[in-house]
């Protein structure tokens, strides 16, 4: 079935609290998507963010962002008083030094009346998801007692999990323990929540996996012997991209990279794992640089660029049956962007899984690859752009030294698909650029809210590669989710069948 959904970030929905949580405004987003005939409501990763901030770097693949937790929500349920609950402040974008700060305090005094009240609920949710939260909240607990020093720093005993000094840790920090167990009962509840009212609405929440996990991660940690390490928990390769026409150094994530051999002579049973939960937690899950899983580009570690890495064989289709036999085909979307070979192409297509179209990529002359949009194929979602992408109203701007050429192309494509309207000005630009997303023959298309507001470089949501704080920053404000984008959505919808 053709079907149409909207990019918008947890973090950047409004609310009086500093950035976007699954509260209220949460909710109103769902009413707002169902009255505008959308199926689809695409999220970034909700994990736990670190260092800059980024939801593709996380404390842990399966715990969730404690600072997407909505206070009043808490209120309702009898863990804050309402004198307990933060001053509102208007939307603006997200501090996270002020987050960092504010958060664990307020969360504490919740923690604490959920503990002391001995929940059955709150014990279901710690024995259902023991499998990852136990060692997450000592993950958590031993951070901070370490002054949130990343896991290369912690001591030797700590940092290679001595059994010893993890029992002494585990009962020296018993009441941290717990009020890292309770924040994930408080956000899963509240998810849980969201996701139940959304799936009412006729709305799927689409998910967003990295592939790899954070250096400074519970997963690491608690799984050593699933990545490429020395045995000390040192990295000996770290993920990134090769050089290209976009970044000259390449780009060097510095994550950590898998030990293939052992995780195909366990059966995959850690990514198993992570798949279930994912997908009981999501309608759809995008899983990121699916591409990786084929073969990926290993970087020795220590390196300062991704310039001295080399292409390493991944599990290739042992992992596609693996994930085949745990899910069936699955609700999955693959991210196929980047470097693609023959190979990486078979794979894709012997897990049936749709692969991304990246309209911007049309009109970029560094992209090699076609992504034209009458080039698209039915088994396929289609973006104006991604998370990583700037909003189309910087590419049409009339700055942009590409212009004559980009403007072509758009005029040429319009008459292909026989999308009709005026390419004057910026808007009517951006406008026949959604057109022919929706126009086009793949069966899910997905606008960024930024395209659809027309907004420029202040609502991008990242610049890769870059360190900055207006990187996951930007929020929208309720008078961004209004009756006239309402109507030219709904108004799409019919006239493309979607």
């Amino acid at each position: 079935m053709r079907a149409c959904g909207i990019l918008m970030p947890v973090f950047s929905l409004p609310g009086p609290f500093g950035i976007g949580t699954l509260g209220k405004e949460a909710f109103a987003f769902v009413d707002f998507l169902a009255r505008a005939k959308q199926t689809y409501w695409q999220i970034l990763p909700i994990g736990p963010t670190g260092y800059g901030d980024s939801p593709y770097q996380s404390f842990s693949a399966f715990a969730g962002n404690p600072y997407f937790i909505d206070f009043r929500a808490l209120h309702e349920q009898g863990y804050l008083t309402a004198d307990e609950i933060p001053a509102e402040v208007p939307v603006g974008p997200v501090d996270y030094g002020v987050l960092y700060q504010q958060r664990p305090v307020v969360l504490q005094k919740a923690a604490d009346r959920l503990l002391a009240a001995d929940s059955a609920e709150y014990k279901d949710f710690c024995t259902a998801q023991s499998f990852w939260l136990d060692d997450y909240a000592l993950f958590m607990a031993v951070k901070a007692e370490q002054g949130q020093a990343g896991l290369c720093d912690w001591p030797d005993d700590l940092r290679t999990r001595q059994p010893a000094a993890v029992a002494a840790a585990r009962e020296r920090l018993a009441g941290q323990v717990d009020y890292f167990k309770a924040v994930q009962f408080f956000f899963y509840t509240q998810w849980n929540a969201l996701k139940a009212y959304a799936n009412g609405k006729g709305i799927q929440l689409v998910g967003d996996i990295p592939i790899y996990v954070s250096p400074d991660s519970s997963d690491l940690w608690t799984h050593p012997e699933l990545f490429q390490t020395d045995g000390q928990m040192h990295l000996t390769h770290v993920a990134g991209c090769p050089p290209d026409a976009f970044a000259a150094d390449g780009q060097l994530w510095g994550n950590p990279l898998y030990d293939w051999p052992r995780h195909k002579a366990e059966d995959f049973a850690w990514w198993k794992r992570r798949m279930r939960h994912a997908t009981s937690i999501y309608d759809v899950v995008r899983i990121d640089h699916f591409r990786g899983f084929e073969s990926y580009y290993a970087i020795p570690a220590g390196n300062k660029t991704a310039a001295g890495g080399h292409w390493e064989k991944g599990p290739d289709r042992a992992f596609i049956d693996a994930i085949h036999e745990t899910l069936g085909q699955g609700s999955i979307i693959a991210e196929d962007l980047g470097y693609l070979t023959p190979e990486v192409k078979t794979m894709l297509a012997a897990s049936g899984y749709p692969g991304m179209k990246i309209m911007q990529f049309a009109f970029d002359s560094r992209e090699p690859g076609n992504y034209l949009p009458y080039t698209y194929t039915p088994n396929s979602v289609v973006y104006t752009g991604t998370h990583d992408n700037e909003p189309l109203k910087v590419l049409f701007s009339d700055e942009n030294p590409q212009k004559e050429i980009i403007e072509k192309d758009l005029k040429s494509e319009c008459e292909k698909e026989d999308v009709k309207g005026s390419l004057k000005t910026v808007d009517a630009k951006i406008s026949a650029a959604i057109r022919l997303l929706l126009a086009s023959k793949a069966f899910i298309a997905v606008i960024p809210f930024h395209d659809l507001k027309r907004f420029g470089e202040e609502a991008r949501i990242n610049a890769p590669s870059v360190f900055s704080d207006k990187n996951w920053s930007f929020r929208y404000v309720p008078g961004d989710f209004d009756e006239q984008t309402k109507r030219r959505l709904k108004k799409w919808i019919k006239a493309y069948a979607r």
